[in-house]
């Protein structure tokens, strides 16, 4: 009997550490994806924040500036939630957390449509209830800001025409690598521009026509931002998980490990037994 409870006890620790061994590697591959994303994180800051100073030097050269990409929701809002998730699951909470956040914009605002980036973010709504503009999977690890451009093309143009009159984006923002903060940023209309001096600038034909051409490449940049940002949550909290299980794997082992030595020296303890036992007989 405890011969049998033996094998059992060590084809656990076996499976128990084949599983650890693959929790340490996805460990190992998440801390080296989390550097390079936040490099890349970091690489985009200049381009967005020179874009958004020029952005802000152009409304500040007329009191009286207005354009479609600048005016406040006026009676019912039609809005566009970009929805940011993970391409994989095994992040702890990482992927659910957008989407309950996500969930519930979408039924306060009432009317809106969801643009899902991500293969888990696209599944979770197709799979629902939800009025889809588009969706994207795959492309947070390679994305660049051409790729960010063609994404966002729809939805601003939409928001050009009318169709629709907000865009925000949901996703998780970087904080530190055991901290990741879900985030809900609106990104159309453009507001609470940053006060600025002004530079007597001529912009031909007019700072609005300007401005305007501006507004795509700065819904893009704000894309990019949030992808590559979400990114590098992402692999944080899959390195946090994948630590977490590596320890907890340790720590069955130990237990599973003391349960065997308790089951051998009983064993052991058991022949001595026996043979004392038949010595004393004959």
């Amino acid at each position: 009997m405890a011969s049998s409870n033996m094998k059992e006890i060590k084809r656990r620790i076996k499976s128990v550490e084949s599983t650890m061994q693959i929790t340490k590697a996805m460990q190992l591959v998440a801390s080296s994806k989390l550097r390079r994303a936040k490099e890349r994180a970091e690489n985009i800051i200049p381009f967005f924040n020179g874009l958004y100073d020029t952005m802000c030097e152009i409304v500040a050269e007329t009191d009286e500036f207005d354009t479609v990409y600048t005016r406040k929701t006026d009676g019912r809002t039609r809005a566009v939630l970009i929805v940011i998730a993970g391409d994989r699951g095994l992040a702890g909470g990482f992927n659910s957390n957008v989407m309950k956040l996500a969930a519930a914009r979408y039924r306060e605002l009432g009317d809106a449509y969801i643009l899902p980036v991500g293969k888990k973010a696209v599944e979770y709504f197709e799979k629902r209830d939800f009025k889809m503009m588009d969706g994207f999977a795959g492309i947070a690890e390679t994305i660049d800001i051409y790729q960010s451009r063609k994404v966002t093309g729809k939805v601003t143009d939409a928001f050009k025409s009318g169709k629709i009159n907000r865009v925000e984006i949901i996703y998780t923002a970087y904080v530190s690598p055991i901290t990741q903060q879900t985030k809900n940023v609106s990104v159309l209309p453009v507001e609470n521009f940053k006060e600025v001096p002004k530079v007597s600038t001529n912009y031909e034909p007019t700072p609005e026509a300007v401005f305007e051409q501006l507004i795509p490449w700065y819904v893009a940049g704000m894309f990019y931002c949030a992808v590559t940002d979400s990114y590098a949550a992402e692999c944080a909290a899959r390195r946090m998980a994948m630590e977490n299980a590596t320890d907890n794997a340790a720590e069955i082992i130990d237990e599973l490990s003391l349960m065997y030595n308790r089951a051998r020296q009983s064993s052991i303890t058991q022949e001595i037994t026996e043979i004392v036992g038949g010595a004393n007989a004959l």
